[in-house]
């Protein structure tokens, strides 16, 4: 049995709907992850940040809108009277349900619960469609099975437990569909895995029920060697390991949701990324497999700080950067790279909602400076740091650029570099180059 994951471009509209039904009903049984309708959790977030600044009329009018939007879609969607008026009648619930919440005003809860329409909505629609052309299919709920802990983080074999009963009862259906990005957390309260979510969702569930491949469909043939956004002449790689994918996941591309290789990895499920509109291309197929050596990939990471801290007293001093850490932790600020000299330590944190505390702290034994608006460029490949020159084909490739810090010998798979953001696109056309055009 597989795991199906579609992004919001994949159901983005009633006819893409009816082509992920197509994909999906191929007469083997799978479970079918759905994200939100591309635009929808956007419209959602602008009506929670209208709540936040006390704008209810704005938010109702928001609303509205957004509820004509999903009527227009159960008509073009829908050809049966019966799943018209069923589609209609959830739909209503559920604007009926959002009206109620704005009307009480913003709250993190309210938000939470808000946010969490967009998948319900788009599960419902794609079930209802498959129900009225008579395929073999079920919906459960991702809120009575996906949970996290206090720190947010999933909590798998709660989840295993959980959904198991789903798939006992489920188990004549072909088709199993679920919500992705949604989950409730220790309190039992409406909750979610954070923007991109969903494909972590279809990881952790590809993890509970033992699936043989958990495939990723989005609107692009596979993970690229760099980004096409601000490349040309990018090309899809056919085959990745894990440790190579999730190195590219989490520094920048946006293909794939960072967390969502770890899960697969632990308990040794393959990832198989694929095009919704192009159902035949070969995609990328993640393993733990190692297929070949050398350069693979390069993607960038946006909105990084860097962070220099100096006291020529205290930093080889036993000790030190233990106490550095610990205020990092304390705020809960992960740390990306990391530098050292005898007198400085560098490190670079791509969320700064803490950063003022965090100086604030340092502050107190060391002095700090800051940058902002810098870029992580990452090069992924296998065996890295052993193979001769690997590190000056990328220096020599950058020559004309910049560069603030390095990380190198780290991970196997991972050649770092931190720039400033304003020679991002060039340093990823002149890698570009100089890795796989040479």
């Amino acid at each position: 049995m597989n795991v199906q994951k579609f992004g919001g471009t994949s159901v983005g509209t009633p006819s893409n709907m009816h082509h992920v039904s197509k994909i999906v009903n191929d007469g083997s049984r799978k479970v079918v992850v759905l994200s939100a309708m591309s635009g929808t959790t956007n419209a959602l977030v602008e009506i929670s940040d209208r709540l936040k600044s006390s704008n209810l009329e704005m938010a109702a009018e928001m609303g509205i809108m957004l509820h004509k939007k999903y009527t227009q879609v159960v008509e073009e969607l829908l050809t049966s009277k019966e799943y018209k008026e069923k589609a209609n009648k959830y739909i209503a619930k559920e604007f009926e349900e959002i009206t109620n919440l704005i009307d009480k005003g913003y709250s993190l809860e309210t938000e939470n619960i808000l946010l969490s329409k967009g998948e319900l909505l788009s599960t419902h629609l794609v079930y209802f469609y498959q129900k009225q052309e008579g395929y073999s299919v079920a919906l459960i709920p991702a809120l009575e099975f996906m949970c996290i802990n206090e720190e947010g983080e999933p909590q798998i074999e709660l989840i295993r437990e959980r959904i198991r009963p789903f798939m006992d009862q489920t188990k004549d259906v072909s088709i199993v569909i679920t919500q992705g990005f949604i989950c409730r957390d220790h309190e039992g309260k409406v909750s979610n895995l954070k923007r991109g979510g969903s494909d972590y969702s279809a990881s952790l569930i590809g993890a509970a029920v033992d699936a043989d491949m958990i495939e990723i469909w989005t609107d692009i043939d596979g993970m690229h060697n760099n980004d096409p956004r601000y490349v040309e002449g990018t090309a899809p790689i056919r085959q990745l390991s894990f440790d190579e994918a999730a190195e590219l996941a989490y520094f920048g591309a946006k293909i794939l949701h960072p967390f969502c290789i770890f899960p697969a990895q632990e308990f040794n499920i393959p990832v198989l990324l694929k095009n919704t509109m192009e159902p035949t291309a070969e995609g990328t197929f993640i393993s733990k497999k190692i297929v070949s050596r050398g350069f693979k990939a390069v993607a960038a990471k946006d909105n990084i700080t860097a962070i220099k801290i100096k006291s020529s007293r205290m930093l080889m001093a036993y000790g030190f950067l233990r106490k550095v850490f610990e205020i990092f932790d304390r705020h809960r600020t992960p740390i990306d790279m990391i530098t050292t000299s005898e007198v400085a330590v560098s490190l670079t944190i791509d969320n700064d909602s803490e950063l003022a505390a965090i100086v604030a702290e340092i502050e107190t034994f060391a002095s700090v400076e800051i940058d902002a608006n810098q870029t992580i460029i990452c090069i992924v490949g296998n065996v890295m740091a052993d193979e001769m020159g690997m590190a000056e084909v990328v220096t020599n490739a950058l020559k004309t650029i910049p560069i603030r810090m390095i990380s190198y010998g780290g991970s196997e798979h991972n050649i770092s570099l931190l720039i400033n953001g304003e020679y991002k696109t060039q340093a990823l056309n002149l890698l570009h180059q100089h890795l796989f055009k040479a």
